[in-house]
């Protein structure tokens, strides 16, 4: 069967779905429709949606297929009239499988008499026993389902846990991507063109604790002090790159509503329909790690000035340590630096390490695991891309703070752009498989806009100390400062004495 392409809009009291199916017969249309849950089937064509809210048919309800357009029109009405129906426009949402309902309570029994008394013991009273202990049995798996349908909630304030320094590790081949679901995709990798990889044809057997200390080591060894200097020394063209205003990001959200093109609408309809059974835990990694892909994907923005190519790939994969050295966050403190143990204490960002506290609208103190989050990113966009200024990273934050403040569907925007750039990549689509995709709908289906806004909030007030990422750019800059004040000292003396011999 083939899932049609469609798009979906509403009324008071209607809903409307147009369903493009091109060269079919309307007599074959099979329409069902099941309380959120609508399905068209007209060989070849096959759609199943669930709606966020209930609908039925009625004398209002209609199917009309225009053969000139190949566009099939289904009307139908409301069971709640005027009730509005949120996110019609995030088709990967409406595709997703329907959520299975919470089980029944145990059976109840019957108690025939409370007094022991009344009857002695008999084979009734063993079926009564046997039936009570499965009632428990079965309360209890209906306990434990809550739990775990309460873990996998889009909660993002969840007690951290630390985890255990020396996990156990016994399968050789290793999982990574998105919610560690994916292997297999490096088995090759040096017999492709893969740049951005790190990790070599270690790939598939490194541990997570050997795939960061290789990221690490990988980014110390590339660390170039001249070139850094040189972007400080003379930053006029990065400060125009920090000027420059991204069009779609200054746009006033209430002038137009948003709305998806139609290429956007085709890639959301291929993205793959799964249901991620996760744990709270997971979900807050999954926010920590939208932020670095982000923060690639508007540093490559800015400096090509929305002007994203296949070349862009090799910039915004590097970028983002869970693609290049398969190392997505969480990070913590004491391993964002190669420097010595002894030199950790010294090194910290601006805010307190020891509040456990998570993102939410109530929280108004920027959270410290934002701002460990994003120190990789920091420290690769001064090691590896074309411009190195710490200050057009910082630009860069500020700029990832105003797209999770737009909210779910900017985001969505920017995730399925990136996602475009590294499917059209011979090599680097690999990203796109393992991350982008799952990415993609778990944005339309967990993110929620008001968790977004609150992360935009706070990381606009997030302040990292260039201290926090052992490079030891204050010193550098400082050494720069001073040969600049001692270049324009000897100016000045060389103006002075040319003055002094011509008055003479």
């Amino acid at each position: 069967m083939i899932t049609p392409s469609f798009r979906c809009s509403q009324h008071t009291n209607t809903v409307h779905i147009e369903i493009y199916c091109p060269a079919v017969r309307a007599a074959d249309l099979e329409l069902h429709v099941d309380d959120t849950l609508v399905s068209a089937h007209i060989n070849p064509y096959f759609l199943r949606i669930n709606l966020p809210g209930p609908v039925t048919e009625d004398d209002q309800s209609s199917a009309a297929y225009d053969a000139a357009t190949g566009y099939l029109n289904l009307t139908l009405t409301k069971c709640l009239p005027g009730q509005e129906f949120k996110d019609l426009d995030l088709l990967s949402k409406l595709l997703a499988p329907r959520q299975p309902a919470t089980s029944p309570g145990p059976p109840s029994i019957e108690v025939l008499s409370d007094d022991p008394s009344d009857i002695g013991p008999t084979e009734e009273d063993e079926y009564v026993d046997e039936a009570a202990q499965l009632s428990d049995r079965m309360h209890q798996l209906s306990l434990e389902r809550q739990e775990i349908l309460k873990a996998a909630e889009n909660d993002w304030q969840l007690p951290q846990e630390i985890p255990s320094p020396f996990p156990l590790e016994t399968a050789v081949k290793k999982q990574y991507g998105f919610l560690n679901r994916h292997s297999g995709y490096f088995a090759h990798v040096t017999h492709t063109e893969n740049e951005v990889n790190e990790l070599g044809a270690d790939a598939e057997t490194c541990s997570l604790a050997v795939r960061r200390s290789l990221r690490l080591k990988h980014e110390q060894d590339r660390w170039d002090e001249e070139h850094y200097i040189a972007d400080f020394a003379d930053d006029e063209y990065i400060q125009e790159l920090s000027r420059w205003k991204i069009p779609w990001l200054g746009q006033n959200d209430s002038a137009s509503p948003f709305e998806f093109t139609e290429d956007e609408n085709t890639t959301m309809m291929r993205l793959p329909r799964k249901e991620y059974l996760m744990t709270s835990s997971d979900n807050h990694n999954l926010y920590l790690t939208l932020i670095t892909i982000l923060f690639s994907f508007i540093y490559e923005t800015r400096t090509t000035q929305d002007d994203l190519n296949p070349e862009s790939a090799w910039t915004m994969c590097t970028l983002i340590p869970a693609f290049s050295a398969l190392d997505p966050p969480p990070y913590s403190a004491s391993t964002q630096s190669s420097q010595p143990a002894s030199f950790l204490p010294d090194i910290g960002i601006s805010i307190s390490h020891s509040t456990s506290t998570f993102i939410s609208p109530s929280n108004p103190n920027p959270p410290s695991q934002l701002a460990t989050a994003l120190i990789p990113s920091y420290r690769r966009s001064l090691i590896f891309p074309l411009y190195r200024s710490f200050a057009l990273s910082e630009q860069c934050r500020a700029d990832v703070a105003q797209i999770l403040q737009k909210g779910q569907r900017v985001v969505t925007r920017c995730l399925l752009r990136l996602k475009d750039i590294l499917d059209h990549h011979e090599v680097y689509y690999v990203y796109s498989k393992i991350w982008l995709d799952d990415l993609c709908v778990w944005a339309q289906s967990h993110a929620t806009d008001e968790t977004l806004k609150a992360m935009g909030d706070q990381l606009a007030q997030v302040k990292i100390d260039k201290s926090a990422l052992g490079l030891d750019l204050e010193e550098l800059e400082a050494a720069v400062r001073r040969l600049q004040n001692t270049d324009s000292e000897d100016e000045d003396d060389s103006s002075d004495s040319d003055s002094d011999s011509s008055s003479e």
